[in-house]
């Protein structure tokens, strides 16, 4: 398998821990307001501050991880995340 050169690695990281973990805690929020059992304004309180350590955890994953391709894994776990949070927009843009 041919091997990336090391700049390339680390700036694929980076680019992988700040846009993917932030699409990681923006869609986890977003979904964590929508399945809480509590008023509107309360429930994306509350959905706000695990953000933090989601967006930690991702950037964590990205240089902790044994290739650059898996540190992308936030971002794919961020797609079903966004559809769950942001599905009664998403119908209405669809009509």
């Amino acid at each position: 398998m041919i091997q990336a050169p090391a700049w390339l690695q680390i700036l694929s990281r980076s680019a992988a821990a700040l846009f993917g973990g932030y699409a990681l805690s923006y869609a986890a929020s977003a979904c964590l307001a929508r399945l809480l059992p509590l008023s509107a304004a309360d429930a994306v309180i509350v959905a706000t501050l695990p953000a933090f350590v989601f967006y930690t955890g991702a950037i964590l994953w990205a240089f902790a991880s044994r290739d650059a391709v898996r540190a992308w894994a936030p971002l794919a776990l961020a797609a079903p995340l966004a559809l769950l949070g942001f599905w009664p927009q998403a119908l209405g843009w669809l009509a």
